[in-house]
């Protein structure tokens, strides 16, 4: 039999910028909580309880347990990892130029848009949230009402106009 070999690297996640809401960094040591005191020992004992059945090698049940609880510590570690770089957002009120956090109004092609500037953990463009180093998010970093940015999308450049920031 042949031993699968694995690229840890392959399976990584790239690594967010750490910025985030209160709300999200709350809901991420909610689901921490959640893995590590409830999930994880529920599969723990699942997969004790299939390894005294004997043969690991035709054993389904035993290698699908372990596969859950592996990918369960995996998600743990990365939630661990966030939390440990966690850098809170807090959006100031007022502010004369698109900041982290903060909310702003563009007119594209006629339209208006209203999009929030967050981490990359947060971010959901379907949703108006875009991450701070996206190429509309960091174009728009620093910038006034009634400035207007250039992005390239595919090949050609569309441009957003600040109507106004909150």
């Amino acid at each position: 039999m042949r031993v699968p070999i694995r690229k840890a690297d392959k399976y990584l996640r790239p690594k967010t910028d750490g910025h985030m809401t209160e709300a999200k960094y709350l809901e991420l040591a909610l689901e921490l909580e959640k893995l590590t005191k409830r999930v994880r020992p529920r599969l723990t004992e699942e997969v004790k309880k299939y390894a005294s059945d004997g043969d690991f090698s035709e054993n389904a049940a035993y290698q699908i347990a372990k596969g859950k609880l592996r990918g369960i510590n995996s998600r743990i570690t990365e939630i661990e990892e966030l939390l440990k770089r966690a850098e809170i957002i807090r959006p100031q009120k007022g502010s004369l130029t698109v900041a982290l956090g903060g909310t702003v109004t563009v007119e594209v092609s006629g339209r208006q848009k209203t999009f929030q500037i967050l981490g990359g953990a947060e971010s959901d463009p379907s949703s108006g949230i875009i991450s701070k180093d996206s190429p509309l998010g960091s174009k728009l970093i620093g910038k006034r009402v009634g400035d207007k940015v250039e992005v390239r999308v595919k090949d050609k450049s569309v441009e957003y106009k600040i109507i106004k920031i909150e």
